[in-house]
């Protein structure tokens, strides 16, 4: 009970003595409070490309590839592949046939309204049952593309991020135009990034003659997955991978959130090097002007314990005012903000919106208390062990 009323009141204390150190103490802050910033908005770019490309994937979609592709990209099916594949077991129907989608894959190039650079994009040709497959398309202008005709609709990401994809314009792809007939969301997810066509008017005008890259299936049920899956890897006429919709944008996203994510710590790690070295500057210096009160407290019979819980509380009371002033910081400024990056598996980009979530500002706030711990902590050994006596005779 002493240690505890001896913690509280040095502790006290140095709370009060902060303002005659304002300087020093301010520094410190807004160094964690930087490191933070950082922080929090490399992260909120990992978290938010991950959030985009995995809020589309649904338990009871499945997507079906060529046996060894990883992407889209490297995947290739034939008409006769997508009937056998529409025929499986548990495929949900509607009233005009089982709820799957054949689809087109390409990329083409269009100028990003912010630098007028070209960037890859993707175009994809979808069939009928593409809109009840996904089930979170939501136009939110003009009307769908009629079949047959050279009209696309565009992923409001891409409206917003690339010129030319406004509502009623015309792009001009290869040797055809296309009609921009509407603009539609997907909840967030990656077709926002996407332009849809026709896939029967795509094919030709690439030259695919009647081949498809996937083909996006609804089930019945989650619970017939592995059913539907194991009656096409078992299909002898056809040679075929299949993933649900979940994990296989999962999959799409893991390599740029790990490349983002480590290049994000690394950076923060080398600014919290001097980040660190600021708390224990501000530590050492608020020591080093109390000597000769600390030195008077021991000498009335303070332990050595409440000394240094004393004083890693006033740095994690500092790291923490700057964590929360850098973690405040990013979310207002980061949080929501739209931007693209490059998808590795596809080299197309992808839209997205930064994700400032409650748990990475709660990692935030961890990593500046674990600065402000790091460096109290020897500032705040030296100052319980400093001699009763030599502590006396500072000046």
């Amino acid at each position: 009970m002493l240690q505890l009323t001896q913690i509280f009141s040095i502790a006290l204390f140095n709370l009060r003595s902060i303002t005659e150190r304002k300087g020093a103490a301010l520094t410190a802050a807004i160094g964690i409070a930087g490191v933070v910033g950082v922080l929090v908005g490399v992260l909120a770019i990992a978290q938010g490309f991950k959030r985009a490309m995995t809020v589309s994937g649904s338990p009871d979609v499945a997507v079906v590839l060529r046996s060894g592709a990883d992407s889209e990209m490297t995947s290739g099916l034939t008409r006769d592949d997508t009937r056998i594949i529409q025929d499986a077991p548990g495929i949900a129907r509607s009233a005009s046939g089982p709820l799957t989608s054949a689809e087109l894959f390409v990329i083409i190039n269009l100028p990003k309204r912010s630098t007028g650079t070209d960037a890859n994009i993707p175009l994809r040709g979808i069939q009928a049952g593409a809109y009840e497959v996904r089930g979170n398309i939501q136009l939110l202008k003009g009307r769908r593309f009629e079949t047959g005709k050279n009209e696309v609709i565009v992923g409001v990401g891409a409206a917003n991020a690339f010129a030319g994809l406004d509502l009623g314009q015309k792009i001009k792809v290869g040797q055809n135009t296309w009609d921009i007939v509407g603009i539609f969301s997907a909840g967030g997810g990656i077709a926002e990034s996407e332009i849809w066509a026709d896939a029967d008017v795509l094919q030709p005008a690439y030259n695919r003659s009647d081949s498809f890259q996937a083909v996006y299936v609804k089930l019945d049920s989650p619970d017939l997955f592995q059913d539907f899956k194991d009656s096409l890897t078992t299909q002898p006429k056809i040679n075929v991978k299949v993933q649900r919709q979940s994990e296989f944008y999962a999959e799409q996203s893991t390599a740029v959130t790990e490349f983002i994510t480590t290049i994000g710590v690394f950076i923060a790690s080398m600014m919290a090097f001097g980040a660190l070295f600021g708390a224990l500057n501000t530590m050492y210096s608020a020591v080093a002007g109390r000597t000769r009160e600390i030195a008077t407290l021991r000498a009335l019979g303070f332990g050595s314990t409440p000394v240094i819980i004393s004083v890693l509380a006033e740095s994690i009371l500092l790291s923490l005012v700057g964590g929360a002033l850098g973690a405040g910081a990013a979310y207002l400024l980061f949080d929501g903000y739209r931007a693209s990056t490059i998808n590795f598996q596809t080299f197309s980009q992808v839209t997205f919106a930064f994700n400032v979530s409650p748990a990475l500002l709660g990692q935030a706030i961890a990593f500046a208390t674990g600065i402000g711990l790091i460096g109290g902590l020897f500032p705040a050994i030296r100052a319980a062990r400093l001699p009763i006596a030599q502590g006396l005779r500072e000046v």
